[in-house]
């Protein structure tokens, strides 16, 4: 029997991998916490697969993610990311990476812990929901109004 998946993964392998490993896993990690919240906006009008086949060149190009090193880009490298085939060449895209880093360590810097920024409206406990068709599913809810 084959192993139960959502209505909205494909056969690609990498969506499936993903599904399997990281969808709906929680994660406490900053680290790991600030790619997610990065390649989602990169997502902005595009599908998840298309930032997902990419996520690997945006760990390279952005130092693994690592807030304190991608809020030091400069405009020169970029300038330089844009010209890249495997990122999304979307400037504004691209420059929210650095300002949501440069943001995170200025939040950090006042005191305030990321991580706990983004599970207090939760109580630091996943939301577990079925719904038998995820299209069924809400688009947003007060928790993730709360992170808007």
């Amino acid at each position: 029997m084959g192993k139960t998946r959502c209505g909205w993964v494909t056969n690609d392998p990498d969506y499936l991998a993903y599904h399997d490993h990281e969808w709906g896993v929680p994660c406490f990690d900053r680290q790991r916490l600030f790619e997610m919240l990065c390649l989602e906006g990169q997502q902005a009008g595009l599908s998840w697969i298309t930032v997902l086949k990419k996520r690997e060149a945006y760990r390279r190009a952005f130092f693994q993610f690592e807030p304190e090193k991608v809020a030091q880009i400069s405009s020169e490298t970029m300038n330089t990311l844009l010209q890249s085939p495997e990122l999304i060449r979307n400037k504004l895209k691209i420059r929210s990476i650095i300002n949501n880093a440069q943001a995170l360590l200025a939040m950090e810097a006042a005191g305030e812990d990321f991580v706990d920024l983004i599970w207090q409206s939760v109580k630091h406990q996943p939301i577990v929901q079925s719904y038998k068709d995820y299209r069924l599913a809400p688009v947003s809810s007060p928790q993730s109004m709360y992170l808007y």
